[in-house]
């Protein structure tokens, strides 16, 4: 298959404009008080499905893409269907709304569309003559918005509108039209052994338009009625009560939270919703509810911050600093009258809240963020890019120019992409959630969700396995039964190993390349504990490429000398390996303190995507962008009890 070639360009303003809409009205604490079920008729099989593999598979796949029932995604000219997103992910071409097309170079293994819930179907709705709303004042400029400065001009209509009288401008009978055709397509395109579509949504709550967003996925085909949204409460413990209802009607979901990074440093906050302290109940609920974080898609990157992690080289990597939305250049001043604003470092990064999940956990007994890693695209044009080469807008048709602008132009097309506005340079390609599951069924993956057996990474298909346990013999990684034997006498990702005595725990940490991407460069383990009431964390090297040594000292692998030549992106391909594997001991372990452990694997430095576009334009590279990157992933944690 030809690698095909395309253009980026984004409409920061428009693609963000709704983000600050708070309706209230149908669809409020009437409709939530008990849950009604939305059962399917049922899937296809497909072809007969192999046996389950008990030492399970991996899988990757996209649990957060947008498709024209988004009205942020509509608005910027996305009119790809959910179906249309399940066929693209099963390797089928699509038209981007820039008109050109798009394909995966690999079939993805699941998928599932998350639409926004907040006016589900509504600006589709707008613009179409049969339906009522389309004759409000408000649709009339939905409807006559063609030029960015038009969409703007709408968005701030609708925005203004719902700080006023509302009537007619929400229509529910729409909004579960099109939640109906939601489930339908995942019921359609669901082919148990092959390819797994799991039935979600965005809940997209926005408290003083901050990001405090989540997908929520379900397990099977049971789901509600109508899906819970920001308009029936800002306040995610809110969502997780509606999820606890319906868990007690035979409803099943979890929700993942996203772009922890642009919260403003609310998603990680040491307190609830309503700033009180954090007890038993309120860990138990979140964590039953919320399992699982988003740490890496086209908004940025969740892990860290150079800010909290001064001594890990490696933090500073795809940091998306503005509050999401309302501190975006472009969105802040055209939707909020505000001046761009970077969000609070402090409560916005997961390495954070797990540390200060063990400190809860050492002084009250209580963790809140114990929580397992996943990453996803949130393309809002139905499907993701495949790479730092072939990356595309994730939304429509992009503004002129400013005025001011010093970059240099072309007319778009598929070798000409533009990256001028400060927001949209810093946006990432993707992400991807990785599952270790027995086979690729909802069930199977869904459960792996459960137990945390997940990875995330950062677009390519890196495979990577942690496990933990006391009984391991040293030459396991040589044992052709590794794998059994990592199951049955430890604990894999996700899990918690209590201590034993005084005795140091062995971590079994593998990883495989993607054959498409990069070779590896080195595996990590990041560790973090609790020293009295001090939190700390130290990344150790622990597996480098070309058979060096990591220095006990510095706990740094030597540099393997890989290189990327900048004026055509080639990069080293004869350093860096297809695979790495050790049996680690952490040697500054101590059995009375509370830890926690992940993996991040590193692949030898490529081109960033703005690289690449800046040769294909024949433009000078921006100054202020990174040139290349390390991709990697990450793996969820093992929890290490005294």
């Amino acid at each position: 298959m030809s690698q095909p070639q395309f253009v980026r360009t984004l409409d920061t303003v428009a693609l963000f404009a709704l983000f600050g809409v708070t309706l209230v009205g149908c669809g409020g604490d009437a409709e939530r008080s008990a849950p009604k079920i939305s059962q399917s008729r049922g899937v296809s099989t497909g072809a007969e499905m192999a046996d389950p593999n008990p030492l399970r598979n991996a899988y990757f796949g996209d649990l957060h893409v947008h498709t024209k029932f988004s009205y942020d995604a509509f608005l910027n000219g996305t009119r790809a269907s959910p179906d249309d997103a399940y066929r693209y992910a099963q390797g089928e071409a699509m038209t981007h709304p820039g008109g050109f097309e798009v394909q995966l170079s690999a079939p993805m293994d699941f998928y599932a569309v998350a639409d926004h819930a907040v006016f589900l179907g509504m600006i589709e709705a707008m613009v179409d003559p049969e339906q009522a709303v389309s004759r409000h004042p408000v649709a009339e400029l939905v409807a006559a918005a063609t030029t960015a400065e038009q969409r703007r001009a709408a968005a701030r209509a609708v925005r203004a509108h719902s700080s006023g009288k509302r009537e007619g401008l929400l229509d529910m009978d729409v909004v579960r039209s099109a939640w109906r055709e939601t489930i339908a397509a995942a019921e359609r395109h669901y082919k148990p052994g092959s390819f797994t579509t799991f039935i979600g949504y965005e809940y997209s709550a926005s408290p003083n338009s901050e990001t405090l967003h989540r997908n929520v996925i379900f397990r099977g085909s049971a789901v509600p009625e109508v899906p819970f949204s920001r308009l029936d409460s800002n306040n995610p413990e809110e969502l997780w009560a509606w999820m606890e209802r319906n868990r007690d009607a035979g409803i099943e979901a979890l929700a993942i939270p996203h772009n922890a990074n642009g919260s403003d440093g609310q998603m990680f906050k040491p307190e609830t919703f309503t700033g009180e302290p954090f007890d038993a109940a309120y860990a138990e609920v979140r964590m039953r509810n919320e399992p699982l974080v988003e740490i890496t898609q086209i908004k940025g990157t969740s892990d860290t911050h150079p800010a909290l992690s001064p001594n890990d080289e490696w933090a500073d990597f795809e940091i998306y600093p503005y509050i999401i939305p309302r501190g975006m250049p472009g969105v802040a001043e055209a939707q909020f009258g505000l001046e761009p604003s970077e969000s609070v470092i402090s409560g916005s990064y997961v390495r954070e809240a797990y540390l200060n999940g063990l400190r809860m956990a050492e002084s009250s007994g209580v963790n809140p963020f114990r929580f397992g890693l996943i990453g996803s695209t949130d393309s809002h044009i139905a499907g993701g890019a495949s790479g730092e080469s072939g990356f595309f807008a994730s939304a429509g048709p992009a503004p002129p120019p400013p005025p001011d602008s010093t970059v240099p132009f072309d007319t778009p097309t598929p070798d000409s992409r533009r990256y001028n506005i400060r927001s949209n340079s810093l946006f990432s390609v993707a992400g991807l959630a990785g599952v270790w599951a027995e086979e690729n069924t909802r069930d199977s993956i869904f459960d792996a969700f459960r137990r945390k057996e997940t990875f995330a990474t950062t677009g390519p298909r890196i495979r990577v396995r942690f496990f933990a346990g006391y009984d391991y013999q040293d030459d396991l990684v040589e044992d052709p039964k590794m794998i059994a034997k990592a199951y049955a006498s430890g604990v894999a990702m996700g899990g918690e190993l209590v201590a034993r005595g005084e005795r140091a725990p062995h971590f079994l940490v593998w990883a495989s390349r993607d054959p498409a991407s990069a070779p590896l460069a080195r595996l990590q383990v990041i560790k973090g504990w609790v020293d009295g009431d001090v939190a700390r964390e130290q990344v150790y090297d622990v597996a480098c490429s070309d058979d060096s040594d990591v220095d006990p000292a510095t706990h740094r692998c030597p540099d393997n000398g890989a290189r990327v030549n900048l004026n055509d992106c080639n990069h080293s391909e004869d350093v860096g390996n297809a695979e790495l594997r050790t049996l680690w001991t952490d040697p500054d372990f101590d059995a009375a303190q509370r830890a926690i452990y992940y993996v991040r694997v590193l692949e030898n430095p490529t081109c960033r995507w703005s690289t690449w576009d800046a040769i294909r334009s024949g433009a000078e590279r921006r100054s202020d962008l990174p040139t290349t990157l390390q991709e990697r992933a990450w793996s969820s944690p093992i929890w290490v009890t005294p």
